[in-house]
């Protein structure tokens, strides 16, 4: 399954970078000096790890899986590195994408301070402040997830916040299908009546109100937390 990116309407600036044209250019330059002899400058002298084939800025395109659109990207930035051994792209300054159903209605939102995408193995790595949104409205904060398009699942060894409509899941490692409906915590360090968190994500009782109020937080310690979309 390969993806394939439409003409972005958005794209104010892109900026192909010409190695080969490059390389011309300078062994023109050597010709015109009159040195007689000089080391062919080939490919071998570029390093790909270091030098992308293609950057492109101030994006928002589309993505199409198999003819469906699947996602809209946003980004500042955007390299493409498609001359080394396992081809990738790479966001550093952030990541803004959405992901849509075979209708092109918005299925999740996701959020990240920056990202990678390796196109042979259609797996994404979101890094930083990663903040996913499902179509149930339900957040999930962590600072690392793993998104694997050809097994369909979604995965974190990190720290996992989720707010739901009725409490709040806290742990450390996280499973979810692609909709992030389906999901599991594997070890669940706390849940929290949804009460508990104000806008800003953090409990209540750290800053002066009473211990003994009842809306405040609960802790509940457990193994594992499975949520579906059947809950």
């Amino acid at each position: 399954m390969r993806m394939r990116s439409h003409s972005p309407s958005s794209v104010r600036t892109m900026r192909l970078l010409p190695v080969i044209g490059i390389l011309m250019l300078m062994a023109a330059a050597v010709g015109v000096t009159g040195c007689k002899e000089s080391n062919p400058v080939g490919m071998g002298d570029v390093n790909p790890e270091q030098t992308p084939t293609m950057l492109t800025r101030d994006v928002e395109t589309l993505i199409s899986d198999s003819g469906v659109i699947r996602f809209r990207i946003v980004t500042p930035i955007w390299y493409v590195y498609d001359e080394v051994d396992e081809p990738y792209w790479r966001f550093p300054e952030g990541l803004n994408l959405e992901r849509f159903d075979n209708f092109f209605r918005q299925e999740a939102t996701v959020v990240a301070d920056s990202a990678v995408y390796l196109k042979n193995k259609q797996i994404w790595r979101l890094d930083g402040n990663v903040n996913i949104t499902n179509v149930m409205n339900e957040k999930f904060l962590t600072n690392q997830l793993f998104w694997d398009q050809r097994l369909h699942k979604i995965y974190s060894d990190s720290f996992i916040h989720i707010e739901r409509q009725d409490r709040v899941l806290e742990g450390y490692g996280f499973d979810s299908d692609e909709k992030m409906t389906r999901y599991n915590v594997r070890k669940v360090s706390g849940i929290f009546p949804a009460n508990a968190f104000r806008g800003n994500g953090k409990a209540k009782g750290g800053d002066g109100d009473n211990p003994d109020d009842p809306d405040e937080e609960e802790v509940i310690e457990e193994e594992t937390a499975s949520v579906n979309d059947n809950q």
